[in-house]
This record gives structure tokens, C-alpha cells and sequence, in this order.
């Protein structure tokens, strides 16, 4: 065989494998959980002060990453949504239960309970 038909062959046989490896790698991506919370906040002041910001730093520090969050909720069908709702979403349910375990949230939300009702819930998003 001469060398310029073996260098042809050869690297249409590793793009080939490259093609073939790619697509196994996307094959295995897990799709990403959102997270959702639906709060109906009884001061808000205190709220937006206090607990908050340091709600959206622990889940920033967890590996949560936030789609949505405030109170210009409109309801479409159905039962009304509490009037604050925030979307965040997260690489795994393993760190959506690290997150919640972890001692950083259990002492914020103890605070939180002060301020606010809270009603939480997950769904897996679909592959890509």
C-alpha cells in the first residue's frame, strides 16, 4: 500500500473512532434536575434582608445555578402558584440532597421558617 492511501486510511479510521467516542460521551450525559420553589413570604422585609442573599450564596456554593426567581408570577391554569417562585437547576439529585442536608442550609432556613412558607419540589430535565 502506498504512504499516501495509508495516511487516508488511517485518518478516516480516527475520525471514524473520534465520532464514535463523541457521541458515546453525549450518550451518557445525565439531563439536569430543576428545582422549584414556591414561597409565600409573610415579611418581606425581613425576607429580602436576611434571608435571601444567603440562600442564593449556599446554593450558588453547592452547584446550583438560577433560571428564575421573584414575585411576577402569573398563573395559566390551575391552582395560583405562591406569589415568589424560584428555578434553579442542578447538575444531579445527589447535590440537590448534598445542598439540603448540609448544615449551611438546615441553620438559614431556620430562619427563613421565620419570614416564610415554603413548598419545594423537583423534575428532571430532558436530554439534550
Amino acid at each position: 500500500m502506498k504512504t499516501p492511501y495509508a495516511v487516508a486510511v488511517a485518518v478516516a479510521a480516527g475520525f471514524g473512532l473520534g465520532a464514535i467516542a463523541v457521541h458515546g460521551l453525549h450518550a451518557q450525559a445525565k439531563p439536569p434536575i430543576y428545582y422549584i420553589a414556591e414561597i409565600e413570604v409573610t415579611n418581606l422585609d425581613a425576607y429580602t434582608r436576611e434571608y435571601a442573599p444567603k440562600a442564593q450564596a449556599i446554593i450558588r456554593a453547592a452547584g446550583g445555578r438560577f433560571l428564575a426567581a421573584g414575585q411576577n408570577v402569573t398563573s395559566i391554569e390551575g391552582d395560583r402558584p405562591k406569589p415568589r417562585v424560584a428555578i434553579t437547576v442542578w447538575d444531579s439529585m445527589e447535590k440537590i440532597q448534598a445542598w439540603r442536608n448540609s448544615a449551611e442550609f438546615k441553620e438559614n432556613r431556620k430562619l427563613g421558617d421565620q419570614y416564610a412558607k415554603f413548598r419545594a419540589f423537583t423534575v428532571e430535565g430532558m436530554p439534550q
